[in-house]
């Protein structure tokens, strides 16, 4: 049964869910609503009266940029991901339970968390995580890069998009992307990275490593649209860049969220410290994929809502380059 997802109910999907025993014939449906903005793929809440489901449909496109084509068989990746972690008990507590999946509609269908929120607004204020929250994801990251995952898929198309985005198309000097649309004075402050060949070439080289296959397994997009604050507890979803990689990638990326954020930096030290106490980390490569999220956030097309000015986002990108090179 062929079925695509639309911001409506429809008698199709109800068709759907009931020969997929998913839902009963006696079912109330009771709301069916966007789950959060789902940046790249089509994400849906159903409310019924025998449970809520969290239906996730992938396209051949980013659904936020409908204009970026993206690989369809990315909820697959997802749903293999979901698979290593909820065999975990420790993993499985951040993570919801799949319930059904269709790899010929790229449809995944998972337990509802419930109504939390993401932690997107850490860049407007820091309270918006705690240290708990923090030493939680530190604790997950630690645990999923301890997994033994070898089989796990390639997710190599995914990977050059992801590559595409942050290791190339920000430092291209015209790729059509007006950055002072985003904050005036913020497209000639990009141009000197923009024309630093040394630092495109390290940033190259570091691309070329983030392609390779690791033994590691990785979120791959580790930040705070990733990560959902459900009642007391934090939940971690949204895995479908996961690949085998570096862990250094997955830590860097969430060490730049929290620079871009103001988190004191008393409290990131004490993050790497935790990290390090149960896993090793080369420091330089850490903070190259650090300053690489950093950079291309600023510079690249996937901006983030920033609360900083154009002299913060200066010294950003001078202490980016820094710990790049």
């Amino acid at each position: 049964m062929t079925i695509e997802l639309k911001e409506s109910f429809d008698e199709a999907l109800k068709a759907y869910l009931i020969a997929n025993n998913l839902i009963s014939t006696k079912a109330t449906i009771i709301g069916y609503s966007k789950a959060g903005e789902g940046n790249m793929n089509f994400v849906m809440r159903l409310i019924t009266s025998e449970g809520n489901l969290i239906l996730k449909q992938s396209r051949d496109y980013v659904n936020k940029y409908p204009q970026i084509a993206a690989p369809i068989e990315r909820v697959a990746v997802e749903k293999a991901f979901f698979d290593v972690v909820n065999n975990d008990v420790t993993l499985a507590e951040f993570s919801p339970s799949v319930l059904h999946f269709d790899a010929e509609n790229h449809l995944l269908v998972m337990e509802d968390l419930g109504n939390g929120k993401d932690f997107m607004k850490l860049y407007q204020d820091q309270s918006t995580i705690s240290a708990s929250d923090i030493e939680s994801l530190i604790s997950y990251l630690v645990k999923l890069h301890s997994q033994e995952s070898l089989g796990f898929p390639s997710n190599s198309a995914m990977k050059e998009l992801n590559h595409e985005h942050i290791f190339h198309f920000p430092y291209m000097e015209e790729n059509g992307f007006n950055l002072d649309d985003i904050q005036e004075g913020l497209q000639d402050l990009a141009m000197a990275y923009k024309t630093d060949n040394r630092l495109k070439q390290e940033i190259e080289k570091i691309g070329e490593r983030y392609l390779s296959q690791g033994k590691t397994l990785l979120h791959g997009d580790f930040y705070p649209g990733s990560w959902l604050k459900v009642d007391t507890e934090v939940k971690v979803i949204d895995p479908e860049f996961g690949f085998l990689g570096d862990p250094e990638f997955d830590l860097g990326v969430m060490m730049a969220h929290f620079e871009m954020s103001k988190i004191d930096h008393n409290i990131l030290k004490k993050c790497l410290n935790q990290y390090e106490s149960e896993r090793g980390v080369g420091k330089k490569l850490l903070q190259q994929y650090q300053g690489i999220e950093i950079m291309r956030r600023l510079i690249g097309i996937a901006q983030l809502p920033v609360n900083l000015s154009l002299n913060e986002k200066s010294e950003l990108l001078k202490k980016a380059k820094a710990l790049i090179l």
